[in-house]
């Protein structure tokens, strides 16, 4: 059987894992840190992948783009990570076409985050996507998502209250060390890592424990200086760090190294000492709580929190809900249409190839061949029939991707 003209199809996928299904320490596994990210789609491009977008996150590590099948990405995520197929599969989940856009869209506007509200994940989609362009990797269709996941993330925060109210985790472990130490005020707080789980935990300590033995260490010194500078804090060389532990009574480590910067070898403590560890990949190693008087805390622990502030928030999903669902259908509409365009119109070109065949055996075939009025009646029968099959592709109920496979199989076409 002749199969030359039959496309190979591409098909959306979301594949990656979250905090739902894989704990700190998997998701650490799977983490992907910049040159990461470069590489992987790097890979992408040799690998003929025509468009897609890449996120790492301490929550999450996901993949959005087109395939021919999802392994294809699920590869990507493994060859560039310390993560495995059989890891992986465990707690790893794959969405295709609509419930992967539906999934970025949950995503992009904090209702599937682990602290419900929490916008910051659409920033790194932004720049996911920039990435991404940068490199080749981003088409119109993954350009429009981004845009109406972008539009549906800004409108929920302007329209409804679903991040109103300071819930975060780093909040939430300014919050867990007020319950939870005496007389902050007046302990020695030190704090390693100035990304932007750092600053933002920093801002809440000075704001809400009225605490002036606040520390930075950060590798690289002139970022704790600049964050130091705003809020009148101390900082220290990454080279003291292991005799600032000693001094300390609260430790919050929120660095972006993929091992273990802190572990009981470099701790000789004379008194109890809480460390929060909000890096994903852990940044702390557990053998510290061998260490007696030593209480480590993970972000996983902070994100199950819940206040007053979370349970307001879950009032408005149903406003969130009905915006994301208004802006999703724009775009639907809009992916339906540019979709099966290309093959209506080849529909119809192999139609007409197939009318000017006949016209011409016709008139040869026939004295008093009327072409012209052939012809006219030929591009009416065409026109009917291109016109079914697109209102068979605008219906909601189809399966537009299955009907256009199946139309380019049956004609011998090929959309351009």
């Amino acid at each position: 059987m002749e199969n030359n003209n039959v496309p190979k199809h591409l098909y959306f996928y979301s594949v990656g894992l979250s905090y739902k299904k894989a704990d700190a320490e998997v998701r650490g596994q799977f983490s992907l840190d910049a040159v990461a990210k470069t590489r992987l789609l790097e890979q992408a491009k040799n690998e003929g992948i025509e468009s897609l977008i890449v996120t790492s996150t301490c929550n999450r590590t996901e993949i959005y783009g087109f395939a021919e099948h999802p392994f294809q990405l699920i590869k990507l995520i493994c060859d560039n990570s310390n993560g495995s197929v059989d890891a992986f599969q465990k707690v790893g989940f794959v969405y295709k076409n609509q419930e992967a856009i539906n999934h970025l869209f949950r995503v992009g506007t904090g209702l599937d985050s682990q602290i419900l509200g929490d916008f910051e994940i659409i920033s790194q989609i932004k720049t996911s996507f920039i990435h991404s362009k940068s490199m080749g990797l981003a088409n119109a269709f993954m350009e429009r998502l981004v845009n109406a996941v972008i539009q549906a993330s800004k409108r929920i925060k302007t329209e409804t209250e679903i991040s109103s109210g300071a819930t975060s985790v780093s909040f939430a472990s300014v919050q867990y060390i007020l319950k939870n130490v005496e007389d902050i005020s007046n302990k020695n707080i030190l704090l390693f890592g100035t990304g932007k789980i750092g600053r933002n935990t920093c801002e809440n300590l000075v704001k809400h424990t009225k605490n002036e033995h606040i520390t930075l260490i950060n590798r690289t010194k002139d970022k704790a200086e600049k964050l130091a500078g705003k809020l009148n804090l101390i900082v220290k060389d990454y080279s003291e760090l292991h005799l600032e532990l000693q001094k300390a009574d609260v430790v919050v480590v929120a660095t972006g190294a993929q091992n273990p910067t802190v572990d009981k070898a470099i701790l000789n403590l004379k008194k109890p000492l809480l460390i929060l560890d909000l890096s994903i990949p852990k940044n702390v190693n557990e053998n510290v709580e061998e260490l007696e008087g030593v209480t480590l805390i993970h972000m996983d622990y902070l994100s199950q929190l819940t206040d007053e502030t979370l349970e307001n928030r879950k009032l408005h999903i149903p406003a969130a809900e009905a915006i994301i669902e208004e802006i999703k259908e724009e775009f639907v509409t809009w992916m339906k249409g540019r979709k099966f365009a290309p093959t209506i119109n080849a529909l119809k070109e192999k139609l007409n190839a197939i009318k000017a065949s006949e016209l011409d055996f016709q008139s040869k075939k026939i004295a008093d061949f009327n072409e012209e009025q052939a012809e006219i009646i030929s591009n009416r029968i065409i026109q009917k029939i291109t016109t079914h099959f697109a209102n068979h592709l605008k219906d909601d109920d189809t399966m537009v991707d299955e009907s256009i496979e199946w139309i380019e199989k049956v004609f011998k076409i090929k959309a351009s």
